[in-house]
């Protein structure tokens, strides 16, 4: 079975963003960059599951900048056999991302796709969703567990109140949550390997999808500050206070 992981170039979850002064954006200028932390997790899960003999290959794919190649060099440094950057300097919404991300299944032909539940920069939530209605696919959203059973996958979901696990025949989409695992750090061997391991570098035309952005951002701002608390020098008598009116 072949694995194909979605990978994307995010601001480190380190870091504070910062608005541009003009508030038609964040500002990406001399800010430290990563892998969205859920795809890290996603990647882990790819290598775990190759590991176990139940994979044959995986395949690391970005849709992003040229820099994006770090990320995708990063999760080969992981354990990722290959990788695929669909360069564009256009922001891509996630309809586009998915209808990018079906072509290239459509290619591939993998077994299972395992992406992150959302991303920590825009934080939609849709491009597995909206990956498995383009495919037809079954998916399992916000897995914290995944075993591979013959041509099935069960996947354990979170959901409020508790577990739900559902049982999905493969080829299928898995988007995963943060408990699934703790991903590996790349060591410095690997890291020197994933130099020399393929990266195809396309475009979305490639594919035939148009990346126009649907959607235009009328103004990003800073969260209001929040205003500071009461100082309660006599907690005692609040607390008497409050049982007098019935409060407490």
């Amino acid at each position: 079975m072949k694995i194909l992981v979605p990978v994307k170039r995010v601001i480190d979850y380190n870091v504070k963003p910062r608005v541009k002064a003009d508030g038609t954006g964040v500002d990406l200028a001399n800010v430290k960059m990563s892998m969205n932390p859920f795809d890290e997790i996603a990647v882990e899960e790819a290598i775990r599951i190759k590991e176990a003999g139940k994979a044959e290959e995986i395949v690391a794919v970005s849709v992003g900048p040229a820099k994006a190649q770090d990320t995708l060099r990063t999760a080969l440094a992981m354990g990722a056999d290959r990788a695929i950057l669909i360069e564009t300097d256009t922001e891509v919404e996630p309809l586009a991302v998915a209808k990018i991300l079906k072509a290239i299944v459509a290619e591939e032909n993998p077994g299972l796709v395992i992406l992150g539940k959302q991303a920590i920069d825009d934080d939609s939530n849709q491009t597995g969703q909206m990956l498995a209605a383009l495919l037809g696919r079954p998916q399992g959203t916000f897995a914290s567990k995944v075993e591979i059973d013959g041509d099935h996958v069960a996947v354990t979901r979170e959901v409020d109140g508790g577990l739900e696990t559902v049982k999905l025949a493969l080829p299928a989409i898995v988007t995963t949550d943060l408990r699934l695992n703790e991903p590996r750090y790349a060591s410095l061997p690997n890291i020197m390997k994933a130099k020399k391991k393929q990266l195809d570098v396309k475009t979305a035309a490639d594919y035939g999808v148009d990346v126009a952005p649907r959607l235009k951002t009328l103004k990003v701002s800073e969260p209001p500050v929040r205003s500071a608390g009461i100082e309660v020098a006599d907690v005692d008598g609040l607390v008497a206070k409050l049982k007098e009116l019935g409060v407490a």
